[in-house]
C-alpha cells in the first residue's frame, strides 16, 4: 500500500520560536527579540576555533600537552595502616608559555581533619539515625586522612617554596619554566589509609573482622600534577569529592613495598615477576598467556584462605613501569584469588585479570573476568583498540572507581554463597563500566573536574552497547531476564522520571559535578539516554559508529573539551545537530510532543476557467458543497484519479496512487525540547505503517506542527513515539482518538466553543 505524504507547517507567525516582549505600556507596540530559535548555531556558546583546536572539532596545528614522569617509591604499612612515599617528578612544559610556578594535587586533604569539604553539604537535625552514624557525626573524633607533606625539594636536594591551599599545592619557582624545558623535584609525604566500607572514598581499605585481614584499593595516594593547557591554564579547583580528576600523561617507575605475603597487581607492566611469583605461580601464568578461552587461576581460593591464617612480618617490593598513563593505582592484600585470561584485540595479546577475595565467590570467579574480557572487545570495536596489556577487575566492597589498567567493583554474595539476579547484573554492569573508563577518560583523557558527563556519559553509553554484547556473548546469563540485558540506564524510556522531576532539583549536563543534586542521571544518564538517542533514532549506527570511532580516535591520550566532542560529531557525520546539543546538554527542558487534533478531509474538483482545481473540504465542513451546490463538482469517492489524469502524462500516470482518504494531522509541543515526530499509523484493516517526520519540521514554529497524511485506506488510529523512542515524559497526549474514543481536536473544539459562548 502506496500513501502520499504533504508537509504543512502552521505558523502563528513567520518568524521561528517568535517570542514578543510584553506590550509597551504607553504605545502598546510590540518589542523586539534575539534569534532565540531552537536551529541556531552554537556560536554564542561555543569558543572562536584557534590554532590549538579546530571548528571541526581535531587538534590544531599547534596543540600541545604537558608531560608528567614520576618515580616512586611506596611503603604500605598494613599494621598501622599507614602509606608511606618519594616521589620524583619530571615536569615537561611543552606549552608556548613560561610557566613561574606548578600546580600539584593533594587530593587525600579532602580527608584532612580540617577539610572544608566535610561541611561543603550543610546539615540539619534528622528525625531517626543509625547509631553508627550518629556516633561519626557527632561523638568520634574526625578521621585524619590528609597528606603529611615532609619536605619538596629540587634537583640538587635543596628546599623548594610551597603553599597549600586545601587540596592544591603550589611550587614557586625559582625562575620561570620557559617552553621547551623541564623542571624535576622530589616531594616526600605520607598519609593514614582510611577504612573505605565505614569512611567512604574512592581508595582505601576494608576490614575483615572474621580473619582479621585487609583488602588495599589504593588511588589518590601520592601528590599528582595539575593539568595546564591552552583552554584555561591551571586547572586547579579544588577537589570537593564529586568532580573527578584531571591529569596530565606520563611516564611512571613504582616500587611498591608490602607484606611478603600479600599478592599486588597495579597499572603499568610488573618488572620482577620471577622475584614475587612463586614457582607455581609462574606456572600458571605461563598457561595463562595462551588461553583465550577461559580464565586461569594463578592464585587459588584455597591458597588465599591459607595465607589469611598467616601475618607475614617480612616485606616483598613489587616493580611496575607504565607508559603514557595518566595516572596510577594499585590494590594489595593476603586475601586475594588471582586468575587471569588472554584476549586477541585485533592481533594483540591483552591480559584480562581478575583479583577478589573468597568473599566474592561464587559470583566474581565465574563471571569477573568474563565481563573484563567481553567489555575489551566491545569498547575497542567502537573506537580504538585497546592499547594497554592488561585490564584488572578488583573486588571491593561497595565500590565502583577506575584507573589506568586498574580498577575496583561492587557485587558480593551473600555469606552462603548465593545471589540474586540483581547483584549479579549488577557486578557485571559495574565491572563493564569501570574497565570501560580505560578508554574514557584514561585515554581519551577529559577534565573530569569540570566535565563529569565526559567520561560518565560517554562511558555509560558505551556500558550500554557493551551489556548487549554480554548477554549475546553469554546467552546463559540473561536466561532469566528472557535473553535481554537488563541494562539500568540507556534506554529513554529510563530517564524519563529524572526529566520530569522538578526544576529546582534539576540542572543542565554542561555544569560541574559538583553544583548538581541528582549526579548520576545528570552526568550518567542523561548523556548516555541523549547519545543512544543519536545512534537509535536521529542519525542511525552507521552516522553515528563512524563519528564517534573519529572522536575516540583523533583525541586518545590527548584533553579534549565537551566542544571537541561536539564539533567532531557533526563533522564527522555531516548531521547539523547543534539544536540537539543545545537542548538536551544545555538546558534543563525536556521532550513532550502531542497530537492535538485530526482533521478528516474529501477532496473536491472543478473545471473552471481551462484548468482544473481541487478543494479540502472538512468532514464537517458543508461550505464548500454549498458555493458549489448544483454545479459540477466531482468528489474523491467518484474515481479522483482519472478526473486528474488530463494533468498528467502516460508515464506518471502509470506510478500514481489513487488516494481516498486526506487528514490533516496538527502536532503540539508543550515540552522544550524539538525531535523528531515518529507516528505508527494503523489502519481500518489492522495494518500498521511508520511514519517519521524529521526534527526540522519545528523549525518555523516551536508550538505547533501539521502535516497531510493521503491514504488509500481509512486511518483508525495514530500514536506517537510508539517504541518509546524519544524520552517523551508524557505519552497520554500520544493517542488519537484518545482513550474516551474522542479525539483530542473535537474535545478542544467543544472547550474552544464553550470560551467562545461564555
Amino acid at each position: 500500500m502506496k500513501r502520499i505524504h504533504f508537509y504543512i507547517l502552521a505558523f502563528a507567525f513567520m518568524g521561528a520560536n517568535l517570542v514578543v516582549a510584553q506590550d509597551n505600556q504607553e504605545d502598546k507596540k510590540p518589542q523586539g527579540h534575539i534569534n532565540n530559535n531552537k536551529f541556531r548555531q552554537l556560536y554564542q556558546e561555543f569558543a572562536t576555533p584557534n590554532m590549538y583546536r579546530t571548528a571541526s572539532g581535531a587538534p590544531g596545528k599547534a596543540y600541545y600537552q604537558q608531560q608528567a614522569d614520576y618515580e616512586m617509591e611506596i611503603e604500605l604499612d598494613d599494621k598501622n595502616q599507614k602509606i608511606y612515599g618519594v616521589e620524583t617528578i619530571t615536569y615537561t612544559n611543552n606549552s608556548p608559555d613560561d610557566l613561574e610556578y606548578l600546580w600539584v594535587q593533594l587530593d587525600q586533604n579532602v580527608r584532612a581533619k580540617n577539610s572544608p569539604a566535610r561541611l561543603k553539604n550543610g546539615a540539619k537535625i534528622p528525625r531517626l539515625e543509625r547509631t553508627s552514624k550518629f556516633v561519626g557525626s557527632y561523638v568520634a573524633d574526625p578521621f585524619d586522612g590528609g597528606f603529611n607533606i615532609d619536605y619538596v625539594k629540587n634537583s640538587k636536594g635543596k628546599p623548594m617554596s610551597f603553599t597549600i591551599n586545601q587540596t592544591m599545592m603550589r611550587i614557586d619557582l625559582p625562575q620561570a619554566l620557559e617552553s621547551g624545558d623541564k623542571v624535576s623535584f622530589s616531594i616526600k609525604w605520607r598519609y593514614n589509609v582510611n577504612n573505605h566500607v565505614k569512611k567512604r572514598g574512592r581508595s582505601g581499605y576494608e576490614f575483615f573482622e572474621k580473619d582479621g585481614n585487609r583488602a588495599y584499593v589504593i588511588a589518590q595516594f601520592f601528590p599528582r600534577m595539575a593539568v595546564y593547557n591552552d583552554v584555561e591554564g591551571w586547572q586547579n579547583y579544588q577537589f570537593w569529592g564529586n568532580g573527578e580528576f584531571a591529569l596530565p600523561f606520563g611516564n611512571y617507575k613504582v616500587s611498591i613495598t608490602v607484606p611478603a605475603d600479600h599478592i599486588l597487581d597495579a597499572t603499568g607492566k610488573l618488572q620482577n615477576r620471577k622475584n614475587v611469583y612463586s614457582k607455581e605461580m609462574m606456572k600458571r601464568y605461563e598457561r595463562a598467556l595462551n588461553s583465550y578461552d577461559e580464565p586461569v587461576i594463578i592464585v587459588t581460593q584455597e591458597e588465599a584462605e591459607a595465607a589469611e591464617k598467616d601475618f607475614s612480618n617480612k616485606k616483598k617490593t613489587w616493580k611496575f613501569y607504565a607508559e603514557n598513563v595518566r595516572d596510577f593505582a594499585f590494590a594489595s592484600s593476603r586475601k586475594f584469588i588471582w586468575d587471569m585470561q588472554a584476549v586477541d584485540i585485533n592481533g594483540k595479546k591483552v591480559m584480562a585479570v581478575s583479583m577478589y577475595p573468597k568473599e566474592g565467590n561464587p559470583l566474581w570467579e565465574q563471571y569477573s573476568t568474563k565481563a573484563v574480557v567481553s567489555t575489551l572487545k566491545t569498547y575497542s570495536n567502537h573506537t580504538f583498540d585497546y592499547p594497554y596489556h592488561k585490564a584488572i577487575s578488583v573486588h571491593a566492597k561497595n565500590q565502583g572507581m577506575e584507573y589506568p589498567m586498574i580498577c575496583w567493583n561492587y557485587g558480593r554474595p551473600s555469606e552462603d554463597g548465593s545471589y540474586s539476579e540483581r547483584t549479579k547484573f549488577g557486578m557485571i554492569s559495574v565491572i563493564i563500566h569501570e574497565v570501560g573508563h580505560n578508554f574514557f577518560p584514561m585515554i581519551v583523557n577529559s577534565d573530569e573536574r569540570q566535565w563529569g558527563w565526559m567520561d560518565e556519559g560517554l562511558d555509560t553509553f558505551m556500558q550500554f552497547l557493551a551489556e548487549q554484547d554480554f548477554a549475546k556473548a553469554h546467552p546463559e546469563s540473561v536466561e532469566s531476564t528472557g535473553g535481554k540485558y537488563p541494562s539500568r540506564r540507556g534506554e529513554p524510556s529510563k530517564i524519563v522520571p529524572y526529566m520530569k522531576g522538578g526544576q529546582d532539583r534539576l540542572s543542565p549536563i554542561m555544569s560541574n559535578p559538583e553544583n548538581v543534586y541528582q549526579l548520576g542521571p545528570n552526568a550518567y544518564g542523561k548523556p548516555a539516554t541523549g547519545l543512544n538517542i543519536l545512534r537509535e533514532t536521529i542519525m542511525g549506527h552507521e552516522a553515528f559508529d563512524h563519528a564517534f570511532k573519529t572522536y575516540a580516535q583523533r583525541w586518545k591520550f590527548k584533553h579534549p573539551t565537551p566542544e571537541d566532542f561536539f564539533r567532531t560529531m557533526e563533522d564527522a557525520s555531516g548531521y547539523d545537530l547543534d539544536w540537539f546539543w543545545r537542548g538536551w546538554f544545555y538546558t534543563t527542558d525536556f521532550v513532550d510532543i502531542g497530537i492535538e487534533s485530526v482533521k478528516k478531509f474529501q477532496v473536491r474538483t472543478r473545471k473552471a476557467g481551462g484548468g482544473s482545481f481541487v478543494y479540502f473540504v472538512g468532514e464537517d465542513d458543508d461550505r464548500y458543497s454549498k458555493e458549489y451546490e448544483g454545479k459540477s463538482v466531482v468528489k474523491n469517492d467518484e474515481n479522483l484519479k482519472e478526473y486528474l489524469m488530463d494533468n498528467f502524462s502516460a508515464e506518471q500516470r502509470a506510478t500514481m496512487n489513487d488516494p481516498k482518504y486526506f487528514y490533516e494531522v496538527a502536532f503540539n509541543k508543550p515540552g522544550g525540547l524539538v525531535m523528531p515526530i515518529i507516528v505508527e499509523c494503523t489502519y481500518e484493516d489492522g495494518t500498521t505503517e511508520m511514519m517519521e517526520y524529521p526534527v526540522q519540521i519545528w523549525r518555523k514554529n516551536d508550538n505547533l506542527a501539521k502535516v497531510v497524511i493521503a491514504s488509500e485506506k481509512k486511518i483508525k488510529n495514530l500514536q506517537l513515539d510508539p517504541k518509546l523512542e524519544t524520552a517523551d515524559i508524557d505519552t497520554s497526549n500520544n493517542m488519537w482518538p484518545n482513550e474516551e474514543g474522542q479525539s483530542d481536536f473535537n474535545q478542544f473544539k467543544e472547550k474552544k466553543t464553550i470560551k467562545q459562548k461564555k
